[in-house]
């Protein structure tokens, strides 16, 4: 077995804000696993890293949509030996419109990627952490986790539901010295806003972080323990409003930041 390793599990990490938290990880000497669906760009990040950093670099190509993929994927890494310090479920996707009218298949994938694989992970890789005592979870939900989203409502619920179980189980995994953190950004560059359809909306017209800052914030607020971290004095601004402000107003204030009135 390879636990003396601060092995660290990322998926999602082809691009964005996942390819640079795997750079930012790879920095601090800690050796990687990266998932995604496109097995050429982890190829190619996996190069950089070893130049770059010399650390070792497993790569796996899996669909997290697929609901057996999280226990396969726990099994690939029990079969090698690899125990995860830290598991970083950053895999994500959003959509924009209605929701009567968006794809009824599409929706329950995001379900799927975004809430029943992330649980699935925290699940499977949780109880090791417990027992060694050490490690922890980064969870990637967002700023649109502090309020309902019309338009983009299913991708809101289900970061609501990202910031509730991380919070519940950085309570209860505190106690055994292992770190529970939700990363909640705001609009960020990366391959995100396209995928959901979201290249015009005023949400993405000023301050946009860029995925590496993003990346920083969340790696040095989980280091340093933290339940939450919002990257950004404007999205904590926001959150904060959100969470103050009556609750029509912000629906109202989130429908129009999508563009679609």
């Amino acid at each position: 077995m390879t636990e003396e390793l601060r092995w660290t599990l990322i998926t999602g990490a082809s691009s964005g804000i996942g390819a640079e938290l795997a750079r930012i990880f790879a920095g601090r000497g800690y050796p990687l696993i990266l998932t995604a669906r496109r097995h050429e760009r982890l190829e190619a990040l996996s190069a950089e890293l070893g130049r770059n950093h010399g650390v070792p670099v497993e790569i796996m190509a899996i669909d997290l949509e697929d609901r057996e993929a999280p226990r396969d994927l726990h099994e690939m890494l029990r079969e090698r030996g690899i125990a995860v310090h830290t598991l970083v479920n950053n895999a994500g996707f959003g959509l924009r419109g209605y929701f009567a009218s968006l794809p009824h298949e599409k929706q329950l994938a995001m379900i799927d990627l975004n809430v029943t694989a992330l649980a699935s992970l925290c699940r499977l890789m949780l109880p090791g952490m417990i027992e060694r005592k050490r490690g922890g979870i980064l969870n990637v939900a967002s700023v649109a986790a502090f309020q309902a989203g019309p338009y983009m409502a299913v991708y809101y619920a289900t970061k609501a539901f990202v910031l509730s179980l991380s919070e519940g189980l950085h309570d209860e995994a505190k106690p055994h010295g292992v770190t529970v953190t939700a990363l909640c950004p705001g609009p960020t560059e990366s391959e995100f806003s396209e995928t959901a359809g979201l290249k015009d909306p005023r949400l993405f017209n000023s301050g946009v972080t860029s995925s590496a800052e993003v990346a920083r914030a969340g790696v040095e607020g989980y280091e340093a323990g933290r339940a939450i971290v919002i990257p950004g004095a404007r999205n904590r601004v926001g959150a904060i409003g959100a969470k103050f402000a009556p609750r029509f107003l912000s629906r109202r204030i989130a429908g129009l930041l999508q563009g679609m009135r």
